[in-house]
């Protein structure tokens, strides 16, 4: 069984803390779109620029695509320039070592680490 997550993390230290966070079975267009119109339907009142890797789906002629949201594209295959990946990686070095028995350990795992990053290093992490 597998999971995707998604997440989606304001870069600043100075602003309460705002992330999104949704997982699905499988990556798709369909999924892609649909955590669009969840991360834009949350925060209505703003713009947002969301970098994503220039992967398959996100650069499909068509995506649909709220107003209020604008997709930066980063080079393909180059997941270091996006600011998401060095927190992923920052969680993963947590969970290094672990051993889960059950996809479920490994949500709550992965769950309980977003819940303990705090806004200074989601911002040295990203910003």
């Amino acid at each position: 069984m597998e999971f995707y997550l998604f997440l989606a993390v304001r870069c600043s230290r100075n602003t309460n803390r705002r992330e999104f966070f949704y997982e699905f079975t499988h990556l798709d267009i369909v999924c892609f779109e649909k955590l669009l119109e969840l991360f834009a339907s949350k925060y209505p009142r703003y713009l947002h620029i969301i970098q994503v890797d220039n992967g398959g789906f996100d650069n499909s002629l068509n995506l649909s695509i709220p107003e209020n949201v604008i997709l930066l594209f980063g080079p393909a295959y180059s997941p270091e320039v996006n600011p998401i990946e060095r927190l992923w990686g920052y969680v993963k070095r947590q969970l290094k070592g672990l051993r889960f028995e059950h996809i479920e350990e490994l949500r709550a795992a992965v769950q309980k680490e977003l819940n303990k990053l705090m806004n200074e290093v989601i911002a040295s992490l990203t910003g």
